[in-house]
Parts: C-alpha cells; structure tokens; sequence
C-alpha cells in the first residue's frame, strides 16, 4: 500500500503575512515553514505505517526550491521518501490550477490512499482535495476526525457542524483530515538526522502524467486578485480614566454608544 500525502510550504503562521506589491500574490519571501495543518496528515500516515509496515509513505510537495527544507521536515516525522515538484510555470496557480498539479504528480507517483490536511494556513480554501479528487476521478471523503482501513478500503467519521457521519469508500481514494484526528508527535533527533538521507525527487511538470501545463500558473488563473490596499497603522486607542465621581462610567457609555456597541 502507498500513501501519498500533499503538504504546503506557507508563510509561518506567527509571522507577518502580505501580498507582493508586483504580482499580488502572498508574499513568498518572508520566513515560511510546513503549514501545521499537514501535520496531522503525516500523524495520520505514520500511525498506519506502524499498524502495516509494508506501507509506503510519500511525502508531495509543490513549489520552488525554497520549499526543499520543508519537504525534509516532513521526513522528519517518520515519511519514507519525499517528490518534489519545482517549476517556475506552477507560480500564481489559483485552487484549481494547484489541484490540477497535484492530481497529476499523485498519480505519476502512485497511491492508494491520497491524504491532506483539509485546508492551509495561507489560503484556507479547503478546496483543494475534493478538487483533486474530481480530477482524479476518485472517492472524497472531506473533514475526516477518524480514519480506518479496512478490507480493501476505508471507513471515516466525516465531521460537520451537527456531528459526524460514519462513511465508507473503497481504495483508491482522497482524504483530508481535521485537527481533532490525532495529536501530532514531534520529529526525534534520530527522524531528523535520518531524513537527510531519504530520497528526495525533484520533479518538473514535464516529468507529470497527463498535465496540460496551459491550464496552470498566473495565466490560467481564474481568481485573481484585482487591487490591494495596505492594512492601515494600528490606532491609538481611546483611554478612559475611572476619576471615582462616575464621570468615566458615563463617558465610556458615550464612546460605546457612538460605535452603535450598546
């Protein structure tokens, strides 16, 4: 069995995040990291792995080659070998077009189960994996909290605003996982030195099966932004002093009224 798990390599989550003023586009050059929601992802690979050992674990990463770093965290975590897909043609690629490479990579690469965390930090669409799915022409299961493999498939608790489903779906298929599935381990010093020399494959989009390359990248965007604004300074906030002759009192219910809080 071969599980193929797509991550991301997004501007870190605690840092400040804008659009370059050229291209519109998320800034790519300030400090990004392996977007936290993968992890649970790769949590979730692992622990099949160690239930079936003969399980293959791919980690899939698309982006320049910036990104390198990010697909040798995932290693970390216990993957057995990673594919990257670097080519300056993918840069600007809207949902659609990202799934469109996705799709293609995972099935040159081969899988049984395609696993995703169910959104990015940077985007949080959560388009994404039902986009692949249907490109794929495969089974989806979205917002999955519990995942079990079973004779020649899968089953899931899908989880929604009410609950969850219990749902089933035979092998081949595409999932993406919430947060409350597991709670991720952190990478050992043994997995992060033994990730150094796992493979790495480094692909283009001439290396994908089945990829028209006219459909992705900023030309074959259909979201696009038009203009952008910078978010303005933060304000000085308004201090109100309690003088103990109830003045205050009624001058903050003043400035709440005008702001139609009360």
């Amino acid at each position: 069995m071969r599980i193929v798990i797509p991550v991301k390599w997004v501007p870190d989550t605690a840092g400040e995040k804008h659009l370059d003023p050229g291209s519109l586009t998320v800034d790519r050059s300030v400090a990004s990291v392996l977007c936290p929601v993968n992890e649970f992802a790769i949590e979730e690979a692992v622990r099949i792995k160690e239930a079936a050992p003969e399980t293959e674990t791919v980690v899939l990463i698309v982006g320049p080659e910036a990104a390198g770093p990010t697909a040798a965290k995932a290693l970390s975590y216990g993957l057995d070998r990673a594919v990257r897909v670097t080519d300056d043609a993918v840069a600007g690629s809207d949902a659609i077009g990202t799934a469109r490479v996705i799709a293609a990579a995972a099935s040159t690469i081969g899988f049984d189960l395609l696993l995703f965390g169910n959104q990015s930090t940077d985007a949080r669409t959560s388009l994404v994996p039902a986009m692949v799915a249907e490109l794929l022409g495969l089974p989806s299961i979205t917002y999955a909290r519990r995942l079990e493999l079973v004779d020649g498939g899968l089953v899931a608790d899908r989880e929604h605003e009410e609950g969850y489903d219990t749902v089933s779906s035979p092998l081949p298929a595409v999932v993406s996982v919430v947060e409350a599935i597991n709670e991720p381990r952190f990478p050992s010093f043994k997995g992060i030195m033994a990730a150094k020399s796992k493979p790495q494959d480094v692909w283009d989009l001439s290396a994908l099966d089945g990829l028209d390359t006219a459909l992705v990248g900023a030309g074959a965007a259909r979201a696009v932004v038009g203009t952008a604004t910078p978010r303005p300074p933060k304000a000085a906030g308004t201090v109100v002093t309690d003088d103990g002759a109830g003045s205050s009192a009624a001058e903050l219910v003043a400035w709440m009224a005008e702001r139609k809080f009360v």
